[in-house]
């Protein structure tokens, strides 16, 4: 018996309401693959006790230095459960915000980069321009309710958005990136499609980062 090739993965960084989760369900509505969302609103959904929200949700600045020695756990525990799942044949996406800007450093990408060694895995660099993001649905997160103002060039960047946008990029290592400003959530879905198409560069973004890149 055949034993069942990997699942793909796909890892979309990038700042909150950049456009990723529109991308989760863009690729969940193909009937290429069978798409599990391992991503952070899952996690933050019901995954953590409350006294422990947002977990891998932290955003940068050093918000809660007394979760953060939870988070290498943490992440290492997803990383590990997206790469069982696709040992088994289910292809994976993680809409995540890996930022290394906490109190202390974390190298929390490295780590996890090792975890998904020798599976089929694209990261993903999901790119908006903030004055884009400001003018998004707002998302109701206990907390941070009436953190981005609508529609207004007038009201400045606060300074956690702004954050997001200097930290969640800043390895600068990606197998592709799409600026969701310019295309819609079903053409970034055809261009992860036609990236593992093409296959996979090596090394990829995740070999090189696995090796301290």
């Amino acid at each position: 018996m055949n034993a069942t090739p990997p699942g793909r993965i796909v890892v979309l960084n990038g700042a909150p309401r950049s456009g990723k989760s529109s991308i989760v369900r863009a690729l969940q509505a193909r009937e290429d693959g069978i798409w599990i969302n391992l991503g952070v609103d899952t996690h933050m959904a019901g995954m953590l006790p409350p006294r422990l929200s947002p977990g891998i949700g932290l955003r940068p600045g050093g918000e809660r230095p007394d979760l953060e020695p939870l988070l290498p756990r943490l992440y290492a525990a997803l990383y590990e459960s997206i790469a069982a799942h696709s040992r088994l044949g289910l292809d994976v996406v993680a809409d995540l915000g890996h930022h290394d800007a906490h109190s202390q450093p974390l190298c929390i990408l490295t780590d996890c980069a090792r975890r998904l060694a020798g599976l089929p895995a694209l990261l993903v660099g999901v790119r908006c321009p903030v004055d884009v993001i400001m003018t998004r649905r707002e998302i109701a997160v206990p907390g941070r309710e009436g953190l981005y103002a609508r529609g207004s060039a007038d009201i400045p960047v606060p300074q956690p958005v702004q954050r997001w946008q200097e930290a969640v990029h800043a390895h600068g290592i990606y197998d592709l990136e799409l600026d969701t400003a310019a295309l819609t959530p079903d053409h970034c879905a055809d261009a992860i499609l036609a990236a593992f198409a093409a296959g996979i560069s090596e090394p990829s973004a995740f070999t090189r980062l696995a090796q301290g890149a």
